[in-house]
Parts: C-alpha cells; sequence; structure tokens
C-alpha cells in the first residue's frame, strides 16, 4: 500500500473514531441534561398537583408514572440520535415488553393492584389500616409497593397485589371507633352497681365521646361470676389513651368499691 492511500485510510478512520467520540460525549451530555429536565419537570408537576389539593398518594402515583415515561422517550431520543429507527426500537421494546411481562407477571400484578389501589381509594397515606396480616399507618402507595409504619414503629414494604388481594380494614375512615374491654366479676359482686360505678368515671376518660354514649352491659357468665362488656368510643386516634385509661379507670373504681378479686367457685357433692 503507497503510503497516498495509507493516509487516506488512516485519515478516514481517525475521523470515523473521532465522529463516534463526539456522538458519545454528545449521547452522555444529553443524558445528563435530559435527566436533570426531567427531575425539574417533575418537580414542577408535583408542586402544581399540590397547590390543586390533590391527594398526596395520587401525587406520588403521578410522579412515579411520569418519571417512567419521560425516561423513555429519553432513551428513544438518544438512539435516535445514533441513527437507530425508532420504529423497529419500538417494536423490539414491544416484544420485550411481551416477554418480561410473561417473566415478571408477579411484578405487573402489584403494578396493575397499585394503579386499583389508587382509583378505588380504600385508603389514603396517612390512615391507619390493617391488611395482609399488618397493623399500621400508610406511608407511601407506590407503583408496585405500599410502605406501612407498625405501632411499633418497623416500617413494612407490602406488594400491592398481596394488599388488594385480601381483605382491608380502615380504622381511619370513620368518625370513631369502639373499644372492647372485658371485666369480670366476683359472684359476690352486684353486677347492677359494678356498672354504676364503672359508668360514672368513663365518662370523665379524656376524648371518650359522649354520642355514642359508652356501653356497659352483662356479656357472660363464667365460673368465676358474671363478665362485664366495657366499650366506650372514641376517635381512631386517641385509642390506646382511651384503652389503657379505662382499664385503670376499672381497677380504680372497684378498688375503691371494695369488690373482691374474682375466685372460681367450685361445689363438691359426696353420693
Amino acid at each position: 500500500m503507497d503510503p497516498t492511500t495509507l493516509q487516506n485510510v488512516l485519515s478516514t478512520n481517525l475521523n470515523l473514531l473521532a465522529g463516534a467520540a463526539f456522538k458519545v460525549i454528545a449521547a452522555i451530555i444529553l443524558w445528563f441534561i435530559g435527566r436533570k429536565l426531567i427531575d425539574i419537570s417533575i418537580n414542577i408537576t408535583s408542586r402544581t398537583l399540590k397547590t390543586q389539593r390533590i391527594d398526596p398518594t395520587l401525587i406520588s402515583y403521578l410522579n412515579s408514572s411520569l418519571a417512567v415515561l419521560l425516561n423513555i422517550i429519553l432513551v428513544v431520543a438518544i438512539l435516535g440520535y445514533f441513527g437507530v429507527e425508532t420504529t423497529s426500537f419500538a417494536a423490539l421494546l414491544a416484544a420485550a415488553g411481551v416477554a418480561i411481562g410473561a417473566a415478571w407477571s408477579g411484578l405487573l400484578a402489584n403494578f396493575a393492584a397499585g394503579a386499583f389501589l389508587i382509583i378505588l381509594r380504600p385508603f389514603q397515606v396517612g390512615d391507619f389500616i390493617s391488611a395482609a396480616g399488618i397493623t399500621g399507618t400508610v406511608v407511601e402507595i407506590g407503583l408496585f409497593v405500599t410502605i406501612i409504619n407498625t405501632s411499633d414503629n418497623v416500617r413494612t414494604i407490602i406488594g400491592n397485589n398481596k394488599l388488594f388481594s385480601e381483605n382491608i380494614q380502615n380504622f381511619s375512615a370513620n368518625d370513631y371507633r369502639r373499644v372492647d374491654i372485658k371485666v369480670q366479676l366476683d359472684h359476690s359482686v352486684n353486677p347492677s352497681e359494678a356498672i354504676r360505678v364503672i359508668q360514672e368515671r368513663i365518662v370523665n376518660i379524656p376524648n371518650v365521646i359522649s354520642n355514642p354514649a359508652p356501653v356497659i352491659e352483662i356479656l357472660n357468665f363464667t365460673a368465676m361470676g358474671p363478665e362485664l362488656a366495657v366499650r366506650p368510643f372514641c376517635n381512631n386516634t386517641h385509642y390506646w389513651q382511651v384503652y389503657y385509661d379505662t382499664n385503670r379507670v376499672i381497677r380504680e373504681s372497684f378498688s375503691e368499691s371494695g369488690f373482691p378479686t374474682p375466685k372460681q367457685h367450685f361445689q363438691i357433692r359426696q353420693s
């Protein structure tokens, strides 16, 4: 090969390498600029939705969906810059979607369940619920999982499909909640007197509501004596405070009234 031809080949290769390097650098720059613009767009959207007083759960879900969509558009745009036929890429993406859907059916089920949770709204962020064997406060409802902080402050992540496919108890949905306490009496205690003593004290417990009024009735009869059902009502926020205070009031009122400690009584007969 003569020097002129060799020089032309080297020049051509250098031009190709320089062009490829330029495109790679440009693609990297486009990626970072695109990512920055996506973050700005999501922040602007989030602030706009918050000013409209839209539910935080729906805002989080929309932001996640928007982020996924914009990232896909950014990748397609960068591939188009490299000369990749976007229509072919769309077909490839559809085929990949089918394959991924078959392999990740559980993940897609969580996604679909998340969409239904947003639409049907059985609970919102901040609600106190019991679902999928977990009881606690909802922190976040994501695309695929829901995050709950339990009463003992343990962060628990539950797949949306498992959450949606089981029964959900929302303790925050109603204005008030009933506190259930069982009180065992001795045979020697007059149930009517015990009910009167509890009734006088329970209405003074903080955060016990008057409508509906507390319910105190005979629930059952046991070997030790009658068993009372003590049922005050309160807001879910005050449930445990009312629960503990009611137990304390029962103990103090029974002690002041001189009611004996319940004991089992047996009658033995000899034939």
